[in-house]
């Protein structure tokens, strides 16, 4: 934790809790909002569940049970799936230019991951309940209950490989590290599961969506790895390090290649839609000139794909500023990727090609200020488990080489020529 030499631990905890107060007045005003967000997000939720019923709290109904707090959720941990991901390529698969952001992204996954528990359990009505039969009343043909219980080793091997790596027992974290990719593959995997083997609707069903979650989540990772990073070198006030930089130009590029993926997976998914049965072409033509288009035309493709692709290539890979902002892009527009597939795979009624009156048009959602509440509870925690980890840990400085105090910010540093010899990356 960076405490000074020869402390006791009483001496780190209270050097710690000097350094999370010891930021400007804008790091407090950040780390005050987020502690709101948190603090009413939890109070609503609590609200929801236990006084007035999520059911009526909540704008889920009967016929679109998964809503937007489900879409949070995978938000999270799909996030969370990928800093994992990305964060092996260095310190398990030895891949030297992705070494320096290991540890963040390890934190940072920990911390998206618990966003994502936070946000699932104030949507559940007993949250508790699943905790307690999830071991004692196992049920091997759920994917739910799978989901449950991967996710839950996940989280665990998480916080063991970022114990291990701050106490530098390299074997150890490799060791729990490559147990805990396994187990996030083996979970996000069947996250899409859950939606994929649901063969009454027609949209989620296939094998397309545990692939796609995959592939999204290396895409999340990269742009949660350049995001937080830059902005972690705002907070201290110092300026970008060459093998810092290298490691986020590597990044870009890997997060180039998974956009031109994502891209690719999206307009196939589109194409089959159009040659789909009746369900598949009503949930199609609410995408793209339905009540979903504007999110899917702007937030999506626009937003989240073909922009940050523009500015992806216009960095050459090196340039951090149009990294910066291309990640920040795919981060805001992957929730509304999440919401979108999750809310539209349910507009269609059931019993609509029988002719039923009650389900002669397209279900409708909105959601409530409570679920908004729910959905910025997870984003407080994040934001404010970011802040804290960074004065906490001093940046880990001791990792990338930070800490030469000059002052200056990433942009400034990134403006520099850098030679090409000491391995820096030109902007």
């Amino acid at each position: 934790m960076g405490c000074p030499e020869n402390s006791s631990w009483k001496g780190c905890v209270q050097d710690a809790v000097r350094r999370v107060f010891s930021g400007g007045p804008v790091y407090l005003f950040f780390l005050g909002l987020f502690a709101v967000l948190l603090v009413a997000g939890i109070a609503a939720g609590i609200h929801s569940v236990y006084i007035v019923g999520s059911r009526h709290a909540y704008g889920s109904t009967r016929e679109i049970p998964l809503a937007m707090l489900i879409a949070t959720y995978t938000f999270f941990v799909i996030t969370s799936t990928g800093l994992c991901l990305v964060s092996s390529i260095g310190h398990i698969f030895g891949v030297e230019r992705f070494m320096p952001i290991a540890k963040r992204a390890v934190l940072l996954s920990v911390i998206t991951i618990m966003s994502g528990f936070l946000v699932i359990g104030l949507e559940l009505e007993n949250p508790l309940r699943l905790g307690i039969y999830l071991f004692l009343s196992p049920n091997f043909t759920s994917n739910i209950w799978w989901m449950g219980v991967l996710y839950s080793f996940e989280v665990v091997l998480l916080i063991l490989e970022f114990i291990f790596i701050l106490l530098d027992n390299h074997k150890a974290s490799v060791a729990a590290g490559l147990l805990g990719i396994l187990f996030g593959i083996a979970a996000i995997s069947n996250l899409g599961g859950v939606f994929a083997m649901l063969n009454g609707r027609e949209f989620w069903y296939g094998p397309y969506l545990p692939i796609f979650f995959i592939a999204s989540a290396l895409l999340m990772g990269c742009a949660a790895v350049i995001f937080f990073t830059v902005l972690a070198y705002r907070i201290q006030r110092e300026p970008l390090e060459s093998p810092m930089a290298d490691a986020l130009a590597a990044v870009g590029k890997l997060a180039g290649l998974m956009l031109a993926v994502i891209m690719f997976f999206t307009i196939w998914r589109m194409v089959a839609l159009a040659v789909g049965g009746t369900h598949e072409l009503l949930v199609r033509d609410a995408l793209v000139s339905g009540p979903f288009a504007f999110n899917f035309w702007v937030m999506e493709a626009g937003l989240g794909m073909i922009l940050p692709f523009a500015l992806v290539l216009w960095s050459a890979g090196k340039r951090i500023g149009p990294l910066f902002l291309a990640s920040a892009l795919v981060i805001f527009s992957s929730f509304f990727m999440r919401l979108d597939m999750v809310v539209a795979g349910q507009i269609v009624p059931m019993y609509w090609e029988l002719g039923v009156r009650e389900y002669a048009r397209l279900h409708e959602y909105s959601p409530t200020g409570h679920e908004i509440l729910v959905m910025l509870a997870g984003v407080g925690l994040t934001g404010a488990a970011f802040l804290l980890g960074e004065k906490v840990f001093q940046g880990f400085r001791e990792v990338e080489g930070a800490g030469s105090g000059s002052g200056g910010t990433p942009e400034d540093v990134a403006q520099e020529p850098r030679s090409a010899s000491k391995g820096k990356v030109d902007v």
